[in-house]
């Protein structure tokens, strides 16, 4: 007979990487002259980028890269903030993590201005007063104007930059892989864009992104985190603090996949034999010492004699601190007697009074009973001084006062009743490392698919697909043809392994018969927003003739625009600008009454000229009042 093989378990351990604080790094020559080179700033909601948009070779990756978190303790000086990558270890700070962001759009701007600070500083801008830079930035897809408003304020209030622009993240990675991949411009096609915080569906018409049809879906990276964080709790109750939410984005970022048919998967894990192949066993770290477990008699006796000694140093300390508080109180209870002796009757009826008693026989049975407890506790003293090591527990503990019920046992020592097992007895071996192992299995796929199906997290909404196929419903068949002809799907939570195999699958069920469509996955789907953000500086230089150029805004363009003013650009928002409707002037008044009247008369006459339709009964009726 063949040997039944045994499974091959996957076990992995957690990396729980810690970061290392940023450099301070030189401004190159190469970004002053002969102009000033721009900062390119992919502001994302889990982990900004910024970097110099600069033709050498050196520049060709951002030069930074942290979390966008910020950590201060309540009272702490603004200095003394913990920014990205200050922040070794984020669990243990986790209540005091802020951001600048709700969901994807910036709202809190004393925490972006520290994000900027941050990253000028380790740049190596040491200019006083004003950064001499051009800025890009990306920002979310249809901004709200006030938003850009703020943040255009900061840039060119508080940091005096020259030019500032701004575009969407996704639509730099559309147009960055559009260069790479050599399609002519201007491109139509649909950008799928999946964050952290949330999930967009951006269709471009002829090289301009159409707002007007543009959709959000709250299910992205930090949902799904959130999801199997709860999935993994309730399953391990026993490891609630080992289920970290870093431990859960790691899992989520390395172990997880993107089910092509998510029912057909499930019935996949129904089977012992592919669960324990595709099962992945995450090992949580522990020690390897089990309390009490390989104990020994002699070990078990030594420390209840260690247990002995430390009761009888605690009983005998306590009993000294008992004898000087009665020693004390009787010292002054005599030094209260000597006053009657004395004959200062005044002193000793005040000193009674202070004591809360009532008479000299009162004051000589207190004595009596304090003489008495001074001389036990000096005999018990000595007692257990001569008797060290021979008397039992409790004959060493002393009477506590009431309310004192401190237990004086270390609840670490053990109490067994129990007679000792026989050295030959077998014990059962217990596995610590497989106890902290937490089996990843359905979980892998589970989380991903909320993209598709919101609702196990509590959104009630439709997923990222149903959402594609509404967007595509408001086109003519014409447009719907050319925009899924170049389905692009970018942002760091679409890197997933089958994301693509799943859009497309989604797509084929979705479209006409024996149509056509082409996905397309970034080359690098969580940084070339940055790429096409520093190929598009490049290839547009802030300063034009007779002034910015397209795309750019400059600092007299804010100040007669306004800061909610955006200079658009291919890979940008659409401007729409506030429209404020100005009242109507009122009409003239035409004097009907020419007879002098007082001060309320004519107020009445003014309130019923300006009436815009008043009845005609009315009027006569006010003018008739008026000029009587």
């Amino acid at each position: 007979m063949a040997s039944k093989k045994e499974p091959v378990y996957q076990i992995f351990s957690f990396q729980d990487c810690k970061t290392s604080p940023d450099p301070i790094f030189e401004t190159p020559a190469q970004c002053l002259t002969p102009t000033s080179a721009p900062i390119v700033i992919d502001n994302g909601s889990f982990q900004t980028r910024a970097g110099w948009a600069a033709p050498a070779a050196e520049f060709d990756s951002p030069r930074l890269l942290f979390k966008s978190v910020t950590a201060r303790s309540r009272g702490a000086a603004r200095s003394e903030t913990q920014i990205g990558n200050d922040i070794p270890n984020l669990e243990p700070l986790r209540w005091l993590l802020k951001s600048q962001f709700d969901r994807n759009v910036v709202v809190n701007f004393e925490i972006q201005e520290l994000m900027f600070d941050y990253v000028f500083t380790h740049l190596g801008i040491g200019s006083e007063g004003s950064v001499p830079h051009p800025i890009v930035l990306t920002e979310a897809p249809c901004n709200p104007l006030h938003c850009r408003q703020m943040m255009s304020e900061l840039l060119f209030e508080c940091y005096r930059v020259p030019y500032v622009s701004y575009g969407v993240d996704s639509l730099y990675s559309f147009y960055n892989n559009s260069t790479q991949r050599s399609l002519q411009p201007p491109q139509t096609g649909i950008v799928l864009s999946s964050g952290y915080h949330c999930s967009h569906i951006l269709p471009v018409i002829d090289g301009r992104f159409d707002a007007l049809n543009c959709q959000r879906v709250n299910a992205a990276g930090s949902q799904a985190a959130s999801y199997l964080q709860r999935l993994l709790q309730l399953k391990y109750p026993g490891h609630l603090a080992a289920i970290t939410l870093s431990r859960v984005e790691e899992l989520l970022h390395e172990h997880s996949y993107t089910a092509v048919d998510y029912n057909e998967e499930l019935e996949k894990w129904r089977s012992p034999e592919f669960y324990e192949r595709e099962v992945h066993r995450m090992q949580l770290p522990f020690s390897g010492k089990v309390p009490g477990s390989c104990v020994s008699v002699e070990e078990r006796q030594e420390r209840r004699a260690q247990q002995l000694r430390r009761l009888q140093e605690i009983n005998a300390r306590r009993r000294e601190e008992k004898l000087l508080q009665d020693q004390e109180r009787l010292d002054r209870l005599l030094a209260v007697q000597e006053l009657l002796e004395d004959g200062l009757l005044d002193q000793f009826h005040k000193n009674l009074v202070e004591l809360n008693m009532d008479s000299a026989e009162e004051l000589q049975s207190y004595i009596n009973k304090l003489q008495l407890a001074v001389e036990q506790g000096r005999q018990k003293l000595l007692h257990s001084d001569g008797a060290e090591g021979k008397t039992e527990v409790s004959e060493l503990e002393s009477p506590m006062d009431e309310g004192d019920g401190v237990a004086l046992i270390d609840p670490d020592f053990p109490e067994d009743t129990l007679p000792e097992k026989p050295a030959n007895v077998i014990q059962p071996v217990f596995n610590m490392a497989e106890y902290h192992q937490l089996f990843v299995g359905t979980e892998r796929l589970r989380c991903p698919e909320i993209m598709f199906q919101p609702s196990p997290t509590g959104e009630d909404q439709m997923g990222l697909m149903e959402t594609l196929q509404y967007v595509l419903a408001r086109y003519t068949p014409e447009q719907q043809e050319a925009l899924v002809s170049n389905v692009f799907l970018t942002g760091g939570n679409m890197q997933y392994p089958g994301m693509k195999q799943r859009v497309e699958r989604e797509l084929l069920a979705m479209r006409p018969f024996q149509s056509h469509f082409k996905v397309t996955m970034a080359l690098r789907p969580a940084l070339d927003a940055w790429y096409g953000a520093r190929d598009w500086a490049l290839q547009h230089p802030p300063s034009g003739e007779g002034g910015a150029a397209e795309g750019w805004i400059s600092r007299q363009e804010y100040e007669e625009k306004g800061g909610e003013y955006l200079s658009e650009h291919c890979a940008s928002n659409v401007f729409v600008p506030i429209k404020i409707t100005k009242p109507v002037p009122a009409r003239p008044t035409e004097p009907s009454v020419t007879t002098p009247t007082s001060t309320g008369a004519s107020a009445a006459v003014t309130m019923v000229t300006s009436d815009l339709i008043p009845p005609c009964s009315t009027v006569a009726a006010n003018v008739t009042l008026v000029s009587s």
